[in-house]
């Protein structure tokens, strides 16, 4: 691996921060379709508020909430300081990390210390490391090897952004191989395997792939959240290249959106899903739980607060676990999989999204918790 590749790579992690930072980086034209998801109200709960449990158990831990701190960064100075106060809110809270992609680290080795800070202030949360799917199939089932063990990983997530490196200019579109790379990482590896998508979504045909492949669970990461060809959109603007920022523009609200996709995923596959892409609330949380997720994700509103520390980072999960909770409680609900056999009432485009690929959201609920 030349410098030259190396510091192009460090480089476009920071300008990625930069950018969500500072720019306008969400959908525009689409949206994640919760809005046209609707919990019924249960006017006579039976349970108190203080009675409703919120925690589940994914990959062998306790959660104190269905959510899953999502993949946002590594490899800078900056993002060594957002993965630190991450990992210290998710500590404190009892909830997932998945850190942000590890390439810079494996191409870069003295930059691991980036993505190590998150197990070292979070000793006993579920950590989960993170390779893109182009990296596996270009550096094979030990990089993703090294990945996990860089930072005591305790499951692994593969991501897949075929949009972004379609559209941005050291893009790397080769993904033949994957699902046979993907089997043979389940051989190898000796803990749960989870794919994501980075905010165009999962369909019902890749989600059967992907359960074929062997993992445990995927994550949508559907459209209506942050776009990464909108990220994209401002590097090119930046390097003046008029071409790749009208690709990224027209792409910029390609991809399914998270609501539907979790319709999909969840009644085709039998996988475990999460959902993210526009989770920006609890009742967003209760609504994706109750379409069949078994967690949620959010990144880009914890993003901001990470930089400033920990406890700002804490008072946004905080809310959403108070509104999670709220909205189980006025469900009928008393603890995250009592929405699975809740009825939804589910209109709008997510309703015709859903009937132009064969299901049926009338009526909807999933089923009852095992």
């Amino acid at each position: 691996m030349g410098k030259l590749t190396k510091r192009k790579t460090l480089t476009r992690k920071a300008d990625h921060i930069k950018i969500c930072l500072q720019e306008e980086v969400e959908a525009r034209k689409i949206t994640s379709g919760f809005e046209d998801v609707h919990l019924i109200h249960d006017a006579i709960p039976e349970a108190s508020l203080e009675e409703i449990d919120c925690s589940i158990n994914l990959f062998g831990f306790r959660l104190s909430m269905p959510l899953i701190i999502s993949a946002m960064t590594g490899g800078t100075r900056l993002a060594f300081k957002i993965n630190a106060a991450l990992a210290e809110a998710a500590e404190s809270l009892g909830i997932a990390l998945t850190v942000g992609s590890q390439r810079a680290a494996l191409e870069s080795p003295e930059q691991a210390y980036t993505f190590k800070v998150a197990r070292e202030k979070a000793p006993n949360i579920l950590l989960i490391a993170n390779l893109g799917a182009a990296q596996l199939v270009r550096n094979g089932v030990e990089a993703a090897v090294e990945a996990v063990e860089m930072i005591e990983a305790n499951a692994l997530s593969i991501h897949l952004n075929a949009l972004q490196e379609a559209v941005q200019p050291e893009g790397e579109t080769g993904f033949q191989g994957f699902l046979e790379k993907l089997k043979e990482l389940k051989q190898r590896l000796n803990l749960p395997i989870m794919v994501k998508e980075t905010g165009a979504g999962i369909s019902a045909e890749v989600a059967l792939k992907l359960r074929e492949a062997g993992v445990e669970a995927v994550d949508v990461g559907g459209a209506g959240g942050t776009s990464w060809a909108a990220v994209e959109y401002y590097r090119a603007e930046a390097s003046r290249n008029r071409f790749k920022q009208k690709l990224c523009e027209v792409f910029w609200d390609w991809g399914v959106p998270t609501a539907v996709s979790v319709v999909e995923a969840s009644k085709i596959s039998g996988l475990k899903v999460i959902a993210t892409g526009g989770i920006r609330s609890g009742i967003d949380m209760a609504k994706a739980i109750a379409l069949g997720a078994t967690a949620a994700g959010a990144a880009l509103p914890l993003l901001k607060p990470a930089t400033k520390g920990s406890r700002e980072v804490a008072k946004v999960l905080e809310a959403f676990r108070e509104e999670f909770k709220v909205a189980l409680h006025l469900t009928g609900a008393r603890k995250p999989f009592d929405l699975w056999s809740k009825p939804v009432v589910i209109t709008g485009r997510t309703a015709e999204w859903l009937r132009s690929r064969g299901f049926n959201p009338e009526g909807y609920a999933r089923r009852k918790a095992d």
